[in-house]
């Protein structure tokens, strides 16, 4: 059974091809959402963990519900748009279920999780702080691939001279290329950092942040 922290935030089955109807898809994946919390709720049943980290993970996964079906409901315009902010959605319980035990932050426009940006270069600030005097670095979503993105235009993380090195004080600035964005565009993206003892990766944690294009 695999862990939810590894799960790639990605829907495989064909639900949106089986309807034209925004609405009544937003409908559909909004209950989706509802169901698969019950999931990585089980999760946290099965961490057995001390009671205040049990109620701060199972927050995070109510408030994402919360979050992403408001997304789904007012922001989301296609089906392409719903299925993005679904799966950002999915990634963020995955992330609350697995826990965040280390001091990292990923902002866009100075707001993380949720925030809006222009048709632009957009800025995105990521800061960390190892813990017992451990260093932190960027780390890789899913084996070769180092950030997980996915959006309804076509936008990228530069991954050109990023900063790989290992720092006491992580402050770096990502470069999200988003120039061909259009107003109501949605964009998902996972940022996962490591944390290094002795040049041996100790933990690693991702953070996803959704942007809406205004």
């Amino acid at each position: 059974m695999a862990m939810p922290m590894d799960y790639d935030g990605l829907r495989t089955d064909d639900a949106s091809e089986r309807t034209n109807n925004v609405d009544e898809y937003k409908r559909t994946c909004i209950d989706f959402i509802e169901d698969i919390s019950h999931d990585y709720e089980a999760w946290v049943d099965y961490y057995k963990l001390p009671e205040d980290e049990d109620k701060r993970r199972r927050a995070g996964i109510h408030a994402t519900i919360t979050r992403t079906n408001e997304w789904i409901a007012k922001v989301a315009q296609t089906i392409k748009a719903v299925d993005v902010v679904m799966n950002d959605g999915i990634q963020k319980m995955a992330e609350s279920t697995a826990g965040k035990p280390l001091e990292i932050g990923v902002f866009v426009n100075h707001k993380s999780g949720y925030t809006e940006g222009k048709s632009c270069i957009i800025d995105v600030n990521v800061k960390g702080h190892g813990r017992e005097g451990r260093k932190m670095k960027l780390g890789f979503h899913f084996k070769d691939d180092r950030f997980r993105i996915e959006s309804t235009c076509d936008a990228y993380l530069d991954e050109k001279d990023l900063p790989t090195q290992e720092f006491e004080m992580l402050d770096i600035n990502l470069k999200l290329h988003a120039e061909k964005a259009k107003p109501r565009d949605v964009i998902s993206f996972t940022v996962t950092l490591c944390e290094i003892e002795n040049d041996v990766e100790f933990d690693r944690r991702g953070i996803s942040t959704i942007v809406h294009i205004v």
